[in-house]
């Protein structure tokens, strides 16, 4: 297999505010942030989803949470502080209209940075995450079992990422784990387990966000934003978004069916050519 641009994107640091914030950075073009999952850092994008924006004409910058992995500061994982990351490190980089884009908790910080700061963003790309507010349905238990964990073994990321029912998604994730592993060198540095399950609980909830102010600027924002999800997500159901079909005026929902919380790590270069499309559309 050859190492790709993203498996050997070098780690790069920038100072903001105080601390250190870790990122990579692919490709050229209208730069695109994203904000990784929980217990994600630098090193859980799949190198082909990332090499596939950068392939539709992204620079394409990951980064490591304040005081996580790679970064110093302070760590958290409540949205409304995590946001200060995104919003740094473009003014840092000095990008201008950028795309944002989050999957899972890193969805919950791209929805604040949409609401609280949207003259920052031309774009919102949201994957496989919850919107705000009260859930039709919530998570499933087996998440918060696996989640708990100190580490995971493939078949265990299979049933949290994937849809371990189906034969084509277990082969794509089998192929997307092996690309994520080809990396071998000046990793990033693993989210503390301990820490990171004292965050989550241990049980789902009935609303995974908890936010009405950012419910209440996604039903007034003209921001153009995109969810990317899967019929089979145990951790936010895709349910939630349809359930509020007519009430967010700029969302676009696209679903893949017999996939889980990884939508884009199956279908990496499906998934980079529907944001490419979307953003385009101006």
């Amino acid at each position: 297999m050859i190492k790709s641009a993203a498996v050997e994107a070098p780690n790069q640091f920038v100072e903001t505010k105080g601390r250190t914030l870790a990122y990579r950075s692919i490709g050229e073009g209208r730069p695109i942030v994203l904000c990784t999952r929980f217990k994600g850092n630098l090193d859980q994008w799949d190198p082909a989803f990332l090499e596939a924006l950068a392939a539709q004409g992204f620079r394409v910058i990951t980064f490591d949470y304040s005081g996580l992995g790679l970064s110093t500061g302070e760590r958290s994982y409540n949205p409304f502080a995590m946001v200060k990351d995104p919003l740094d490190l473009v003014d840092a980089l000095g990008i201008d209209g950028a795309v944002i884009a989050g999957w899972s908790i890193g969805g919950m910080v791209a929805q604040v940075a949409l609401t609280s700061a949207p003259e920052r963003f031309a774009r919102g790309v949201l994957i496989a995450t919850t919107p705000p507010g009260p859930l039709v349905k919530m998570a499933e238990q087996l998440f918060y079992d696996l989640a708990m964990k100190p580490h995971n073994t493939d078949e265990e990321n299979i049933a949290l990422f994937f849809e371990p029912k189906s034969s084509r998604s277990r082969a794509a994730a089998t192929r997307s784990l092996a690309r994520i592993a080809q990396r071998t060198t000046d990793l990033s540095v693993p989210v503390p387990a301990d820490w990171a399950a004292s965050q989550l609980g241990k049980t789902p909830k009935p609303a995974a966000f908890p936010a009405d102010v950012i419910l209440q600027g996604l039903k007034k924002t003209t921001v153009p934003i995109l969810h990317i999800g899967a019929d089979h997500d145990i951790i936010f159901p895709v349910e939630n978004w349809y359930a509020l079909n007519q009430t967010l005026p700029t969302v676009q929902l696209i679903t893949y069916p017999v996939a889980g919380h990884a939508p884009h790590h199956q279908h990496p270069d499906a998934s980079a050519a529907h944001i490419a499309a979307f953003v385009r559309d101006e």
